[in-house]
C-alpha cells in the first residue's frame, strides 16, 4: 500500500514537473512577460501582426493612442481579463495554425474598440455615438472609419 502510494506520488510529481517545465519554457519562448506591458511593440511579437503594427506607426493615431488604448478596456480588471482571453485565443490559433487571414476582429474585441472610440471622441459626435450605443444594429465607428489606426 505504501509502495503504491509512493509510485502514484512519483508519477504525479513527474507529470506536474513536466507540465511546469513545458509551461515555463513556452512562457519564456513566447516572451510571455512582455504581454503584461502596454508597449505597442509587443503586438508585433507575432509575425502576422507586423503589418498592423507598421500601419499603426504610419497612421495618425500613433501619436495619440497605443494598441491598448483602443483594443483593451480601461479598467484594471477588464484590461487583464481581456489580455488573458485574447492571449489564450491567440496562442491557441497560432499554435494550431487555425486562423483566417486577414485577421478579423472578434465581437468582444469590436465592442471594446467601439467603447474606446466613444470614450475618446464622444465630445465630437456625442449625439450620433450615443444613439449607436442603444441600438445594436446601428453602424459602429469602424463602419465608416475602418482604416483609422491601421491604415492599409
Amino acid at each position: 500500500m505504501i509502495a503504491l502510494r509512493a509510485a502514484w506520488l512519483a508519477v504525479l510529481t513527474a507529470l506536474g514537473g513536466t507540465a511546469a517545465g513545458l509551461g515555463t519554457y513556452t512562457f519564456f519562448y513566447a516572451e510571455g512577460a512582455s504581454y503584461l506591458s502596454s508597449d505597442p511593440t509587443v503586438c508585433a511579437n507575432c509575425h502576422i501582426m507586423q503589418e498592423h503594427y507598421d500601419a499603426w506607426r504610419a497612421g495618425g493615431h500613433h501619436a495619440a493612442a497605443r494598441c491598448v488604448d483602443c483594443h483593451l478596456p480601461h479598467t484594471l480588471a477588464g484590461k487583464y481579463i481581456a489580455k488573458s482571453l485574447n492571449g489564450y485565443h491567440h496562442s491557441k490559433a497560432f499554435t494550431t495554425q487555425n486562423f483566417q487571414e486577414p485577421i478579423k476582429i472578434k465581437p468582444m474585441s469590436a465592442r471594446i474598440v467601439q467603447d474606446n472610440c466613444i470614450r475618446c471622441h464622444a465630445d465630437m459626435a456625442s449625439n450620433l455615438v450615443l444613439m449607436g450605443r442603444a441600438d445594436p444594429d446601428y453602424p459602429k465607428c469602424a463602419h465608416c472609419h475602418a482604416r483609422v489606426g491601421h491604415d492599409f
